[in-house]
């Protein structure tokens, strides 16, 4: 079966941990991924990697793509210059295609209104109450939060992050996901010959 490419989303001071466990194993299970930056240009994330992306957010369309995914950035917290990706986000909602946002990207979906119905989790309830969004009551204490086709995750929590996006997208079955949560999240060592039993290899 022919997938849609996976879409990151790839700025200046991006956090380049945060989206590691997910690009990884979903190019793993048959998944293109795409960077998506706000020009042409190279971008440098957060760690000092210097990233030339492959299309333009302008280019950049829901038909085209399984899933956009908003990593973290200090800019989502310094202005506006991020806003056009959280734009984007709504368009891939109001079409019925997945997004997932970890760290500040959580920040910027609520900036554009888009956490105001729906459940989500973010770094700390604090830090999206600052944006004055109106979707306190629906924030949960939580590693990682999926609502219909959003992904949320804060910061410390990239394989709860990457495990939601595995199931969203049906990337593995559940005994897979299952062993590769228990391998990266909890270091079960059992767990490592359980996922590539369950991959059957």
């Amino acid at each position: 079966m022919t997938r849609k490419p996976v879409h990151l989303a790839v700025y200046d001071t991006y956090a380049d941990w945060e989206t590691g466990h997910t690009t990884a194993y979903l190019a793993l299970a048959g998944y293109e991924v795409r960077t998506v930056a706000p020009a042409g240009a190279p971008v440098t994330s957060a760690g000092g990697l210097r990233v030339l992306p492959d299309l333009a957010l302008d280019d950049l369309r829901p038909e085209d793509s399984a899933l956009l995914v908003l990593t973290g950035a200090r800019l989502w917290d310094e202005g506006d210059d991020l806003a056009p990706f959280a734009r984007t986000a709504r368009a891939f909602l109001d079409a019925g295609v997945p997004v997932a946002a970890i760290c500040g990207a959580t920040a910027g979906l609520a900036r554009e209104g888009l956490l105001d119905e729906r459940a989500h989790t973010s770094a700390a309830s604090f830090y999206l109450a600052a944006t004055g969004y109106a979707g306190g009551v629906r924030y949960a204490e939580a590693d990682a939060v999926t609502d219909g086709g959003l992904v949320t995750a804060g910061p410390t929590e990239p394989v709860a992050f990457a495990r939601e996006i595995f199931q969203l997208l049906g990337a593995y079955d559940e005994p897979a996901i299952d062993a590769w949560y228990r391998l990266f999240h909890d270091s079960d060592p059992q767990a490592y010959a359980e996922f590539e039993e369950a991959l059957g290899r």
